[in-house]
């Protein structure tokens, strides 16, 4: 989401553009992960049962798709459905013990619950989503990701172009810091973010704002998890006009990779393979046009000096 207006070790690291992603983590607290990962077991149980989609659906009368969106973690549970469909797959004792306090923990409210009026509703399934995350390709021609944007910061980009109150957009901005928790704690998602040096020079909120925003920007390109790349004006411009996206990565490999596409008043969410193909071909060249991270950090303090 945009602002405009998990267990460690449980599966082998996978490769993505010379960074290692980590397994899922308990630590971000994000009910959706926890979703995907009783949704990746059910799945691994149900294929190991040589049962079809429609099969485990009709234990528990239910669709086909819903068993596709349970197994990907995309809805709710309810443990009732969760405790048929291991007694049809024949899990028992501990393991199935421990699935269904899964269960329950992923029904808990997420820490964002409490914002919830602040939030687009169409941003609700990508604040989980981005939790669970262990990679995530941002692209935004405009302005600074908001995984790496300064409270201030914030604040000025919702004061040009939001209507809310002091007050929501204090909350707002709460939501916005608080979905930066990714980059932290014990595993830390993997960011690549891809930037116009307009954004960075755009005076945003005065220059107190963005140099604020400046030196936090620095000092993040220097984080082993967050690759900067910054299409400068002596630079082919962006490869992608238009609005910003993000690509999601899971740590689970039955898991998808999820596109995230913001517009002014709603979002889509893709998964499909050619669509993703299309919007990573879209990044990476974007990034090869762009100063590459291991200079990132002078160019930004050229931009401070000037």
């Amino acid at each position: 989401m945009h602002v405009h207006a998990g267990i460690a070790g449980g599966v082998d690291a996978m490769a993505w553009g010379g960074f290692m992603t980590p397994a899922f983590s308990d630590d971000r607290g994000a009910p959706t992960a926890i979703r995907m990962r009783v949704g990746v077991q059910l799945r691994r149980h149900r294929l190991a049962r040589r049962l079809s989609r429609e099969d485990a659906g009709w234990h528990i009368r239910a669709s086909e798709s819903k068993i596709s969106r349970m197994e990907l973690g995309r809805v709710p549970f309810k443990e009732r459905d969760v405790a048929d469909l291991l007694m049809l797959y024949g899990v028992e004792g501990d393991e199935r013990h421990a699935l269904l306090e899964l269960v329950r923990q992923a029904n808990a409210p997420a820490w964002w619950q409490s914002l919830s009026d602040v939030i687009p509703p169409w941003s609700l399934s990508y604040l989980g989503l981005e939790q669970a995350a262990t990679m995530i390709r941002t692209y935004d021609l405009h302005f600074v990701p908001s995984l790496l944007q300064t409270p201030d910061y914030t604040r000025a980009l919702l004061e040009l172009s939001d209507g809310s109150s002091p007050a929501q957009l204090s909350r707002r901005v709460s939501l916005c810091q608080g979905r930066q928790r990714v980059l932290h704690g014990k595993n830390p998602a993997v960011l690549w973010a891809a930037v116009d040096e307009a954004a960075l020079r755009r005076q945003l909120g005065g220059p107190g704002v963005m140099r604020g925003q400046l030196e936090a920007l620095a000092e993040a390109s220097r984080s082993p998890n967050i690759r900067l790349h910054i299409a400068s004006f002596q630079a082919d411009a962006l490869a992608t006009a238009g609005l910003p996206f993000a690509i999601l990565r899971f740590a689970e490999p039955e898991l998808p990779d999820m596109v995230y596409a913001e517009q002014p008043t709603g979002a889509v969410y893709l998964d499909r393979p050619l669509d993703i193909e299309q919007y990573a071909l879209a990044m990476e060249r974007a990034c090869a046009t762009a100063v590459p991270p291991s200079r990132a950090e002078a160019l930004i303090r050229r931009f401070l000096n000037s």
